[in-house]
C-alpha cells in the first residue's frame, strides 16, 4: 500500500518542508493511540476455527471403549466424509466411516463420529481436518487411550492442511489475484480520475489489460486448486469432477465463480474505456462518459473486492456485518493507491507527456486512500488481534507488525516523491515539452536521409529501420534521464513500488494466516486441557465404622503420582489404636460426576496384614474424582466411605 505523499495547498506560516513533516507526526501519534486503545480494550472473538476440547480429551486413559470422539471448536467448519479419522494401535480404521454428525447446540459447534463396538486396549489416534467458515483450511491430531497406553504404529501427521505443493501454488495463486486485481481497479481509476488523455496510451492500456488477464487466470487457478487445497493435498485431484462440483456448493467457491462473472463484465468496461472513450473528442460527451464509467467501474471493484470479503476472514468472527464492508473499503484503498502508483511508474516511464497536473491529482486521491486505509486497517487489527501479547507473540502479530514497519518506509519515500512533484512546472514534464520536438527532429532528419539512400536490398532496409529505431529510442532516453525532476520522481516512485511489493507479500500471507485472537485461544485451551491440577501424590485419611465388633478404625490410601493416566496404590488399615489391622476384604470406586464417568471399580490385592495394594489404576482424565472405599470386617458388618479429591 504506497502512493506519493499528497499535494498541499500553500500555507503562510507553514513551510512546504514542514507541513508533510508535521501531518505525518500527527497521524503516527493518532494511530498510536488508537491502536493502543483498540488492542487493550479488545474482547475475546476467532477467525480461523481451532479445536477446543475433545471426548475423549488427548491423553486420557478411559477405562471402557467410548461410543464415539467428539470434537470441539471455537467455531464453524465444514466436513464431509474422511474429515475424522480413528486409527488403532495398528493404523486400522476405529471409526465407521460415517460423515460427522453435527451436533451443534447454541454457540457451541460440536462433531463426533461412531466408533466400531468392542475396541480392544490400546492407544488410537485421532486426525481430523475441515475448511475453516473463513475458507482457510485447518488439521490437527491427538491420541488417547482404552484401558492402558500402548505403542502405536500411528504417527502424528505433522503437516498441515493446506501444506505443500498444492499450498504452494495456491498462496502464489493467491498473491497474483491481489496484484491483478490492483492493476486492473487502480490503473482504470489512474486513467479516469487524473489523466483521461492516458486511455489512448498503450503502456497503460496493456498495464490494465495485464491485471485483468492475472486476475482472471489466478481466479480460475484457485479454482481447480480449491479441492486439493482443502483436502488430500494432491495436485493430481484438479482433475477430480466431482471434487470441483463439491467446491463449486461452498462459501469460496460460490466467491470465485461470481468474481469470474464479475470480470466479464469488467472486460466489457476495459473495452469501453480503452475504445469509445479514448477516441471520444466531443467534451461534454466525454464528461458524461467519464461519470457512467466511474459509477459502473466502482460497482464491478467493489463487487470484486465483495468476493474477498464475503468468504475469508471479514465474513466471520465478531461484527461480520460491519467487517465485511470495512474490508470491501479498504481492498478498494488499496488498489486505489498501489494500482495507480504503478499506473504512474509506467507513465513515467513510457509516456513523455504524462501532465504534472495529473501526478498532482494523483497525490491527492492517495492521501485519502492514506486515510481510508489508516481507519479501516486499525478496525481489521483489532478484530484479528486484539492483545498486545497477540501482536507480539502469535505470527499473525509479528507479520502484522511488518506490515505496519512498511508502510511507514513507504509513507518516508512518498514523502520524498511529493517534494520532487513539488519542483515539475505545471502543464507536462520537460520531456514533453522539449524531448518530444528534439526527437521528432531527429527523427524526420533520419528519415529524409533513408528516403534519399533507400537501398534495394530489403535486408538492408531492414537493418537501416533498426538502427533509425534504436537512435530514435536512444535520443529520447538521453533527453528524459537529462531532466533532473523527472528522474528524481521516476526513481522515487519506482522505489515505493518496490516497497509495495514486499508488502502485498506479507498481506497475502497474513490472510491465510491463523489470527493471533485465534492462536491464543487455541494456545489457552490447550493449556487448560492439559495442565495437571494436582502437584503430587494424594494422601487421604477416612475413618470407618461398620457397626459390629471391632469395626471402627481408619483407612490410609496414597495415590501416586495423582494424575490422569496410570496410578500406583496404597491402602492402610489401622485399629483405634494405630496398630494394622487385619480386614477379609476392602474395594474402591472412582466416579466423576461432571463427565458420568463411573463408577471404576478398583479391586486390591492384600500385601501384608492391614496393607492393600494396587497398580495401573487409570484415572481417564482431571477432575474431581468421588473415592468410595468399601470395608467389611466380618461376614456381615461392612461401611462404604467416601470423599472428593482433585486428581489432575
Amino acid at each position: 500500500m504506497t502512493a506519493t505523499a499528497p499535494h498541499f495547498g500553500p500555507t503562510p506560516s507553514v513551510s512546504p518542508m514542514r507541513r508533510p513533516l508535521a501531518a505525518a507526526a500527527l497521524l503516527a501519534v493518532f494511530v498510536a493511540t488508537v491502536f493502543g486503545l483498540l488492542l487493550g480494550g479488545a474482547g475475546p472473538a476467532s477467525a480461523h476455527a481451532a479445536l477446543t476440547g475433545s471426548d475423549p480429551q488427548d491423553g486420557a486413559v478411559v477405562a471402557t471403549a467410548p461410543k464415539e470422539v467428539t470434537l470441539t471448536f471455537s467455531e464453524q467448519v465444514a466436513m464431509g466424509d474422511g474429515s475424522v479419522r480413528v486409527l488403532d494401535p495398528s493404523g486400522k480404521r476405529a471409526d465407521t466411516g460415517a460423515e460427522p454428525r453435527n451436533l451443534q447446540s447454541a454457540s457451541t459447534v460440536k462433531y463426533s463420529v461412531p466408533l466400531h463396538a468392542g475396541l480392544p486396549d490400546g492407544t488410537y489416534t485421532v486426525a481430523w481436518q475441515a475448511v475453516s467458515a473463513d475458507s482457510h483450511p485447518v488439521s490437527g491430531a491427538f491420541t488417547f487411550s482404552i484401558g492402558a497406553p500402548s505403542k502405536t504404529t500411528v504417527a502424528l501427521p505433522t503437516d498441515q492442511a493446506g501444506g505443500g505443493l498444492v499450498g504452494t501454488l495456491y498462496g502464489i495463486a493467491r498473491y497474483a489475484a491481489y496484484a491483478g486485481f490492483i492493476l486492473l481497479a487502480g490503473g482504470a481509476a489512474f486513467v479516469l480520475a487524473c489523466w483521461q488523455r492516458g486511455a489512448s496510451a498503450r503502456p497503460l492500456q496493456r498495464l490494465v489489460v495485464r491485471g485483468w488477464m492475472t486476475l482472471t487466470t489466478a481466479t480460475l487457478v484457485m479454482l481447480l486448486l480449491r479441492n486439493p487445497y482443502t483436502g488430500s493435498g494432491k495436485l493430481a485431484d484438479i482433475f477430480d469432477l466431482d471434487g470441483l462440483k463439491a467446491v463449486l456448493d461452498t462459501k469460496p467457491g460460490a466467491a470465485l465463480v461470481s468474481r469470474l462473472l464479475l470480470l466479464g463484465a469488467s472486460a466489457l468496461f476495459i473495452a469501453v474505456l480503452f475504445g469509445a472513450y479514448a477516441k471520444r473528442e466531443d467534451e461534454r460527451e466525454k464528461k458524461d462518459l467519464t461519470f457512467g464509467l466511474a459509477i459502473g467501474g466502482a460497482v464491478i471493484a467493489s463487487g470484486i473486492a465483495g468476493t474477498w470479503a464475503l468468504a475469508e476472514h471479514a465474513s466471520t468472527g465478531i461484527q461480520p456485518g460491519i467487517a465485511m464492508p470495512v474490508d470491501v473499503l479498504h481492498l478498494l484503498a488499496v488498489a486505489a493507491w498501489l494500482g495507480g502508483l504503478a499506473a504512474l511508474l509506467v507513465a513515467l516511464y513510457r509516456t513523455p507527456d504524462i501532465e504534472v497536473t495529473a501526478v498532482r491529482r494523483f497525490s491527492r486521491i492517495a492521501f485519502g486512500s492514506v486515510l481510508v486505509l489508516t481507519a479501516t486497517g486499525l478496525y481489521q487489527s483489532w478484530r484479528q488481534v486484539g492483545s498486545w501479547s497477540a501482536l507480539t507473540g502469535t505470527r499473525y502479530g509479528q507479520l502484522l507488525l511488518v506490515k505496519v514497519g512498511l508502510v511507514a518506509v513507504l509513507v518516508g519515500v512518498a514523502w520524498i516523491s511529493r517534494r520532487w512533484t513539488a519542483r515539475l512546472p505545471a502543464g507536462t514534464t520537460k520531456a514533453h515539452r522539449t524531448g518530444t520536438g528534439t526527437a521528432d527532429a531527429g527523427t524526420g532528419s533520419a528519415a529524409e536521409t533513408e528516403r534519399a539512400t533507400v537501398p534495394a536490398d530489403p535486408a538492408r532496409a531492414a537493418q537501416l529501420a533498426r538502427q533509425k529505431a534504436a537512435v530514435a529510442t536512444a535520443t529520447k532516453k538521453r533527453i528524459r534521464d537529462a531532466d533532473p525532476d523527472r528522474s528524481g520522481l521516476r526513481r522515487s516512485v519506482l522505489a515505493e513500488v518496490g516497497v509495495a511489493v514486499a508488502l502485498l507479500a506479507v498481506t497475502t500471507v497474513l490472510t491465510s494466516t491463523e489470527p493471533g485472537r485465534t492462536e491464543e485461544e487455541a494456545a489457552r485451551t490447550s493449556t487448560a486441557a492439559s495442565a495437571p491440577t494436582a502437584a503430587g501424590p494424594i494422601a487421604v485419611t477416612l475413618p470407618f465404622d461398620t457397626g459390629g465388633r471391632n469395626g471402627k478404625g481408619t483407612v490410609r490410601m496414597d495415590i501416586d503420582p495423582g494424575r490422569t493416566g496410570a496410578n500406583g496404590l496404597h491402602i492402610w488399615i489401622d485399629d483405634p489404636d494405630g496398630q494394622p489391622m487385619d480386614v477379609p476384604e476392602v474395594k474402591l470406586a472412582f466416579t466423576l460426576a461432571s463427565k458420568d464417568i463411573g463408577p471404576l471399580p478398583v479391586v486390591p490385592d492384600r500385601l501384608t496384614e492391614g496393607h492393600w495394594t494396587a497398580s495401573g489404576v487409570q484415572i481417564p482424565m482431571a477432575g474431581n474424582w468421588k473415592m468410595a472405599v468399601t470395608v467389611r470386617t466380618s461376614d456381615i458388618d461392612q461401611t462404604t466411605i467416601a470423599k472428593n479429591v482433585k486428581i489432575g
